[in-house]
C-alpha cells in the first residue's frame, strides 16, 4: 500500500476563486463610469454627494457591528457599494445632511437589523431611496437640476426630467437630440442614473466577469420597451419605448440594483419572472400613477416576492429524473 493520505471533508468540493470582496470591487469598479459622467455633468458637488454617502454608509456599519460586538465586515466594501448606489439615487441638489440620513437607513435599518449583508430581504440603496422621497419629497423630487456648465460652480439651475415633461405633456415631440441627450446623461436626473452608456459600459464588464446574468437586465429593460410602446401615454402603440428606457434609472435599476443577488431569486426562471415583474410595474406606476419615475418602487416591490419565486421556481436537482408509472409519479 502506498501512504497516500486522504483528506475528507463536508460539501461543497467545487469552490470558487470568488469572494464577496472581490465581487463588491468589481462593482465598484463599474460604477466608476457612472461617476466620473456624475461628476462631469453635474459638478464637484456630486461628487462630494458621492463621497460623504460612501463614508457615512462605512461608519455606520462599523459602529453597528462594534456596538452589538459583531464581526466588522467593512473591509468586503459592501457598505461602500450600497453609499455609491444611494449617492446615485440622490439629486445633486441634494443638501448633504441627506446622504448622512439615507445611510443610516440603508445600513442600520434595512440591512444590519436584519442580520446583514445576505439577510436584508430589499435592497439597502433603494430602501433609502424610498424612505427620502416619502420624509423629504421637495428635496428629492422637487430640485432637480439640469447639468452645470462648469464643474466647479456652485450655481444650480432647476430643470425637469425627462420622465416629469412626460408625465406633463404626453403629446410631447421627442427628436433625435433628445434621445442622444438621455443616452449620453446631459439631462436632468438622479446624480448617477443619467448617463445610460456609462451604466452600460459598467454593466458589461460586470457581464464580462460573470458577476452578473443576463436575466434580470435584459427581461426588465425589454418589458419596460414592450409595454412603453404599446400602452403609450397618449394611447395605444402612441408610446416611446426607444425613450423611455433610457430616461430614469432604469438602467442603473436593471443592472445594479435589481440584480443584486441577496434580493434576487437563484433559479433563471425566477429571475427572468422578476425582471419582467419590475418592467411590468415600472411601466404601470410610470404611466398610472403619480409618480413620473417607477424603478424604485418596483424593484422593491418584487423583492418582496423572491421568496415565493425561489419556492416555485426550483431548478430541477442533477442526476434526478422523475418516472410516472400507474403507481404515482417517484423520484429515481
Amino acid at each position: 500500500m502506498d501512504n497516500k493520505r486522504y483528506m475528507v471533508s463536508s460539501s461543497p468540493h467545487i469552490r470558487s476563486a470568488e469572494t464577496i470582496e472581490s465581487i463588491m470591487k468589481d462593482v465598484l469598479t463599474a460604477l466608476a463610469p457612472a461617476a466620473i459622467m456624475a461628476v462631469y455633468f453635474f459638478g464637484v458637488r456630486a461628487l462630494c454627494i458621492i463621497i460623504l454617502s460612501v463614508f457615512a454608509c462605512v461608519c455606520f456599519e462599523f459602529l453597528f457591528e462594534k456596538l452589538t460586538r459583531r464581526p466588522v465586515t467593512v473591509t468586503d466594501y459592501s457598505a461602500a457599494v450600497t453609499g455609491a448606489l444611494l449617492a446615485f439615487n440622490l439629486p445633486a441638489s441634494s443638501p448633504f445632511w441627506m446622504p448622512i440620513v439615507g445611510a443610516f437607513v440603508a445600513i442600520v435599518i434595512a440591512k444590519q437589523l436584519f442580520g446583514g449583508l445576505g439577510q436584508n430581504f430589499v435592497n439597502p440603496a433603494l430602501a433609502a431611496r424610498a424612505f427620502l422621497m416619502a420624509a423629504y419629497t421637495p428635496h428629492m423630487a422637487g430640485s432637480w437640476t439640469e447639468p452645470v456648465r462648469n464643474p466647479f460652480s456652485a450655481d444650480l439651475i432647476s430643470s425637469a426630467t425627462p420622465l416629469t415633461l412626460l408625465k406633463e405633456n404626453p403629446s410631447l415631440i421627442i427628436k433625435g437630440s433628445d434621445v442622444l441627450n438621455a443616452f449620453l446623461g446631459n439631462v436632468s436626473g438622479c446624480i448617477g442614473e443619467t448617463s445610460a452608456i456609462a451604466i452600460f459600459l459598467g454593466a458589461a464588464y460586470l457581464f464580462y466577469k460573470k458577476v452578473i446574468s443576463w436575466h434580470i437586465p435584459v427581461s426588465y429593460i425589454v418589458t419596460v420597451f414592450l409595454l412603453s410602446t404599446f400602452l403609450g401615454r397618449r394611447g395605444l402603440f402612441t408610446g416611446l419605448g426607444y425613450y423611455e428606457i433610457f430616461s430614469g434609472g432604469l438602467f442603473l435599476g436593471a443592472f445594479f440594483m435589481a440584480a443584486d443577488y441577496t434580493t434576487s431569486p437563484v433559479s433563471s426562471l425566477g429571475k427572468l419572472i422578476m425582471g419582467t415583474g419590475c418592467g411590468a410595474l415600472t411601466v404601470v406606476i410610470r404611466n398610472y400613477g403619480g409618480y413620473p419615475e417607477g424603478v424604485s418602487y418596483a424593484i422593491l416591490i418584487m423583492n418582496l416576492f423572491v421568496p415565493l419565486l425561489d419556492k416555485y421556481c426550483v431548478p430541477r436537482v442533477f442526476g434526478v429524473f422523475k418516472k410516472k408509472n400507474n403507481k404515482g409519479v417517484q423520484p429515481l
